[in-house]
């Protein structure tokens, strides 16, 4: 980590542990992306499964993005759930072990057979660069005698790409202290010796709230059931989801630049999400402070009267496609954020990226960080985080960069989300989705820039912090397709026209289909029937299933 937010989370968290640990973690029985949050929560709670080891001995740092994929060996099962973790421990590698295959009959696994089903297995792949192997030397060259054994790095791992690709997540540079070539070198050769039927998807789960079942371990936090999840392909080229969500925009303010005061009353709210939903809606986004230049101050206690109420109303619809909807607060407030999840919010929409609205970065900018971080952490639910620089019709200039504004919103975005998911604390890596804030912060043309080529901004090159995460575009209706509708042609035949942000459907459907072509995970729209057809058609053009 470095940058000077990640910094404060190493200030906030000091660490003092002698071991670095890579740990896999899978599970393809039960409810697999719960199981695998619940032994995350344990490896944190040693004390609670052991004597005689203290409360704050073992620390995950790191995650991987979850993956769904093909059970390998024995294929006849379901599909894995399968991530990795880096941990910080003062831990000897045999009571860590220990410790794992403790948290493994605590969540549920029981006897099976070798490489079968099970609600969560924890493995030791790397600890610190060392080689260790407890078997008897005459079985050291081979794959026999695991049981019961410590062998690390794990044996098998050189033919894994459910364990290599969550490695290279995170430390893609490391070599392997018995093949001697990196993480991702490793990679690279299982991938093109594969050949399966079902290549690993990303996964981005989606948690159930408000909670009904709970799943409180010991000293853990509640961990919500998680059956809902989207996912998104592996590739080295534009990384293309496998459906791309639509997430319908519920401003319940009466100032938004779009439609304010159109949906503020709960009638109105709950017509637009019973409408939106019917219309193909994947997610409702509902917010209750305008981010717009000049928006009237909202304190955090109205912002919630504003949200709360409709998530509750929706969460109670009696059409059950409506009460059951995925539901986005929209956020920049750990106090709303706090009481929308509670109230059945499934997901957190942040247009500061934690750090609130203070540009250039404040001291209360490390507040909104390590509180909105907790928040995350604590539900377990994504993370939608944009790129934004204060007030949204300022801080435009980005010629410090040599990319301009793709590189700007890479390398200012990156260093926001490494502090987010990085540290003692941090939030899963596989819950974070990118947004590059169309329209906040940047001028007509850098807007159309990124939108052009937003593909590059997750784009899986070295130095990206944001390689690999999904992307949202959120583009409807804004203020720059306003700008460019107003210019006559070059010819001078066409004079132009001024337009209200209600009149830019037209304009917005040429941003979607772009942002589809881009490979985004999610569009953000106001007007979700029209935009479920562009939606339709562009991703039939560009070979979605």
């Amino acid at each position: 980590m470095t940058g000077p937010l990640t910094s404060v989370i190493r200030n906030v968290y000091p660490s003092s542990a002698k071991h670095s640990v890579a740990i896999a973690l899978g599970s393809n029985l039960g409810d697999r992306f719960a199981n695998i949050e619940t032994a995350l929560r344990l490896i944190e709670q040693p004390d609670q499964l052991l004597t005689d080891v203290a409360a704050n001995t073992v620390s995950v740092v790191d995650t991987s993005f979850m993956y769904e994929t093909a059970p390998m060996y024995v294929t006849d099962q379901p599909r894995f759930a399968n991530c990795a973790c880096l941990v910080e421990t003062n831990m000897e590698p045999w009571i860590l072990l220990k410790l794992l295959k403790r948290i493994e009959t605590t969540v549920g696994r029981i006897p099976s057979i070798q490489n079968g089903p099970r609600a969560v297995d924890l493995d030791i792949l790397l600890y610190d660069n060392e080689i260790i192997d407890t078997r008897a030397e005459s079985l050291r060259d081979t794959l026999d005698g695991l049981a019961n054994e410590l062998v690390v790095p794990h044996p098998r791992m050189a033919e894994r790409e459910f364990v290599l690709r969550p490695l290279a997540d995170m430390i893609p540079e490391f070599v392997h202290p018995v093949h001697k070539k990196s993480i991702r070198t490793l990679l690279g050769d299982v991938i093109r010796q594969s050949n399966v039927d079902f290549p690993m998807l990303k996964v981005t789960p989606f948690a159930d709230y408000p909670i009904t079942e709970t799943r409180q371990l010991l000293g853990t936090h509640q961990v919500p059931s998680m059956g809902r999840y989207w996912t998104t392909h592996c590739s080295s080229d534009i990384q293309r989801p496998t459906k791309v969500r639509l997430m319908a925009t519920l401003n319940a303010t009466p100032d938004s630049f779009s439609d304010g005061s159109v949906n503020n009353t709960l009638s109105a709210a709950l017509t637009y999400s019973a409408a939106s939903v019917r219309a193909g809606a994947d997610i409702i986004d509902i917010g209750g402070y305008s981010t717009r230049p000049g928006a009237a101050f909202v304190s955090p206690e109205e912002e919630c009267q504003r949200v709360v109420p409709v998530i509750q109303a929706i969460r109670s619809h009696e059409d059950q496609d409506v009460s059951s909807a995925l539901i986005s607060i929209d956020t920049f407030r750990w106090e709303v954020a706090d009481a929308a999840v509670l109230a059945g919010a499934n997901c957190i929409n942040d247009v500061y990226s934690f750090t609130g609205p203070e540009y250039p970065l404040a001291q209360s900018s490390e507040k909104h960080l390590l509180k909105m971080r907790e928040v995350a952490r604590k539900f377990a639910v994504p993370v939608i985080l944009m790129h934004s620089r204060g007030d949204a019709g300022s801080n435009k200039d980005y010629s410090q960069y040599k990319g301009g504004v793709l590189e700007g919103v890479r390398v200012e975005l990156g260093e926001k989300v490494e502090a987010i998911i990085k540290g003692k604390g941090g939030v899963r890596r596989w819950f974070v989705i990118v947004d590059p804030g169309i329209g906040f912060s940047k001028t007509v043309e850098a807007n159309c820039a990124l939108l052009r080529e937003a593909s590059s901004m997750t784009a899986n090159t070295p130095v990206n912090a944001l390689a690999g995460y999904p992307r949202l575009i959120g583009s409807s209706r804004k203020s720059f397709l306003g700008a460019i509708l107003e210019r006559p042609d070059a010819d001078g035949t066409y004079k132009g026209r001024k337009t209200e942000p209600k009149e830019r459907e037209w304009a917005t459907a040429a941003t979607v289909a772009c942002a589809i072509q881009q490979g985004a995970s999610v569009v953000r729209v106001h007007d979700v029937q029209d935009m479920r057809d562009v939606v339709a058609v562009a991703s039939a053009i560009w070979s979605y299933p």
